[in-house]
């Protein structure tokens, strides 16, 4: 199976349609075994996934450990790697407990901790610390890691003093090296991308969860995004859960306990999906790939089965009449492409 590609416009890279993102494979809430990994990113290979993403931060290394050896044995040139900067790991044992982040979600973590680094420096350590644990000798795209109020709180005001007074112009060097090849924003707020183009020149970005089914408050954001050219690479497809699960059952959304309007939302859409004969979830895998500003989305699976799942969904059919239906309904912004190119 070969997926269909799209284009990262200011770079000569070739983004498959879907991708996988490797959180999951870090023991994201449930441990993983190797073997489970390995099977999962082997599937997405066969599937004809050429995209992977992952970070230092998924499994405190162990993601990032886990995708550099199933992807030993492909060439190098025949698929795309994202990681991301602005955490270092560093041996607990060295580390105080009030200067890191603790396991937290992730499920058995090796001895490290997390600490937040935006400098120059930091980001050069990042980057040579994830080439070794993937492997490598040069990285596809290199993301900024969670920068932002939504993140930061009152130290963001540091945090991005530390990158557009020296990170930004140390990933640019970095680039020249060509130890990376692509610059971007791995972030779950939109607005920061915004901040970030007056600073730097973006090749793309990966937005979590706020361009999605349940929510498009980032479309005029979205929109100048194609007006420009930034790819963007999504992220969070069922904004952590709450599209792809019982709404009956305690369900996630943005990684906590959903709000009881968020889940009546839900519902509503819920409602016309079965209506339509289709499921919830494969609406929320299609509806944000139309919008012309997406080269990819990153889907996250810990199974071979979750995987197939996820792709299934992504291939089921939707009548026109459903996104049309949602539109009637104001369940989707105003002026949002609608997955169907009879759909003017």
């Amino acid at each position: 199976m070969i997926l269909p590609t799209r284009p990262i416009k200011s770079t000569k890279q070739m983004l498959s349609l879907f991708g996988l993102g490797s959180a999951p494979l870090g023991n994201l809430s449930h441990a993983v075994s190797d073997q489970d990994a390995f099977a999962t990113i082997d599937a997405a290979w066969d599937a004809g996934i050429r995209y992977f993403d992952t970070a230092p931060f998924y499994g405190y290394g162990l993601a990032e450990r886990r995708m550099g050896l199933a992807l030993h044995n492909h060439a190098r040139a025949d698929y795309v790697i994202s990681t991301k900067v602005g955490r270092l790991l560093a041996p607990l044992s060295q580390v105080g407990k009030a200067e890191f982040q603790p396991g937290g979600a992730w499920q058995n973590p090796p001895p490290f901790a997390s600490i937040y680094d935006y400098s120059a420096s930091g980001l050069r350590r990042s980057v040579e610390a994830s080439l070794q644990r993937l492997g490598m000798d040069y990285l596809d795209i290199v993301f900024v890691h969670d920068i932002g109020e939504v993140t930061h709180g009152d130290k963001n005001a540091h945090y991005w003093s530390q990158l557009v007074s020296g990170g930004f112009r140390e990933l640019e060097q970095l680039k020249r090296e060509k130890l990376i090849g692509a610059i971007g924003l791995g972030v779950n707020e939109f607005s920061v991308i915004s901040a970030a183009q007056e600073h730097i020149d973006l090749d793309c970005s990966m937005l979590a969860g706020r361009y999605s089914l349940l929510e498009q408050n980032s479309l005029a954001f979205m929109d100048q995004c194609a007006l420009k050219g930034l790819g963007i690479i999504l992220g969070g497809v069922f904004n952590s859960g709450i599209l792809a699960a019982d709404l009956n059952k305690r369900v996630t959304y943005n990684y906590v306990e959903a709000a009881p309007e968020v889940i009546a939302h839900a519902k509503k859409l819920h409602q016309l999906c079965n209506d339509f004969g289709v499921s919830l979830a494969a609406a929320a895998v299609q509806f944000p790939l139309a919008h012309p500003a997406v080269v990819s989305a990153a889907l996250g699976a810990r199974s071979v089965t979750q995987l197939q799942k996820t792709l299934d969904w992504a291939n089921e059919a939707i009548p026109v009449e459903l996104w049309l239906a949602f539109q009637d309904a104001g369940l989707i912004a105003f002026g949002a492409p609608l997955p169907n190119e009879k759909i003017k």
